[in-house]
């Protein structure tokens, strides 16, 4: 391929993944900015208490446990579970950004698959019991994580378009096939699979990502 030839493709790689819509954020970005350095603090802190689950916690427990007062977690958020929300959702565009930021111009689209779900699928690395069962069962927060999983199944079926085009992969059906590998880390995370696996989430989705990904290039 010459480098004329090189520019391009990763040219149309970013145009590609430019185009795919992020999930609306909780906290907009001027609310983000506005962020004093305490309440970054403070929903750092709530990540790792909120591991232990989140649904019989009141505001008042949530203070308690942080070391911050009440107006401070309302100042946050008018509730607990817009806090959850809000804590949920700047994790998991935390690890989306580097996730994307994994996947440099110049990889083969199937290469950049890898790359891009090995970072992303650090969203459920430590996913606990508690935490899976207080998720799965609150509607809002089920929603929240869905709009981010259909975020990486989208960013994944367009590479895998780019892979069809390219002659890497044989023609497939690259929506059903972005929607099982890109959403494995969610899978095994529910909280009926969490305890059946001998590993964490993201050790199993990661060697099955790589199973399904070695299976396309043999079939090409």
């Amino acid at each position: 391929m010459t480098t004329e030839a090189a520019t391009l493709e990763s040219t149309e790689l970013v145009r590609r993944l430019r185009s795919v819509p992020a999930p609306r954020p909780v906290l907009d970005r001027d609310r983000e900015a506005r962020l004093t350095e305490r309440q970054r603090e403070v929903l750092d802190r709530l990540g790792t208490l909120f591991d232990d689950g989140f649904a019989d916690l009141t505001m008042a427990d949530i203070a308690a446990n942080v070391g911050c007062s009440l107006r401070t977690l309302y100042d946050l958020a008018p509730s607990r579970d817009e806090l959850v929300l809000t804590v949920i959702d700047r994790n998991l565009r935390r690890i989306g950004r580097g996730a994307i930021s994994a996947i440099q111009p110049d990889l083969a689209p199937l290469v950049a698959i890898r790359s891009y779900l090995t970072a992303a699928n650090l969203a459920v690395a430590a996913t606990t019991p508690a935490f899976a069962r207080d998720q799965a069962a609150t509607p809002a927060t089920h929603r929240l994580v869905t709009a981010h999983s259909d975020y990486l199944v989208a960013i994944t079926r367009a590479l895998l378009d780019l892979a069809v085009e390219r002659g890497d992969i044989a023609p497939t059906e690259t929506a059903a096939v972005a929607r099982v590998v890109a959403g494995l880390g969610a899978m095994f995370a529910l909280p009926e699979n969490l305890e059946t696996i001998d590993s964490t989430p993201k050790e199993a989705a990661d060697s099955m990502v790589d199973v399904i990904l070695r299976g396309l290039t043999t079939g090409a």
